[in-house]
């Protein structure tokens, strides 16, 4: 799988309709209209997220590992 920061994953949920609802610290809080998911993105400048976490949120966001390109 390929690894991306977590700026990187915030810019592929709102190119898929997620958008920010809030920030707590180093996280940011997505949304979607109609859904009550909430995705918690760790914002940690360039580092990458772990490859467990991003599997699960793109499950939560209902994406596959294509849609990163």
């Amino acid at each position: 799988m390929k690894s991306i920061s977590g700026k990187e994953l915030a810019q592929v949920l709102e190119r898929n309709g997620w958008s920010l609802l809030r920030i707590k610290g180093s996280h940011h809080i997505y949304g979607k209209q109609g859904s009550v998911i909430r995705i918690s993105i760790p914002m940690h400048g360039n580092i990458s997220l772990k490859t467990g976490l991003l599997k699960h949120l793109l499950k939560m966001a209902e994406l596959k590992e294509s849609d990163l390109d």
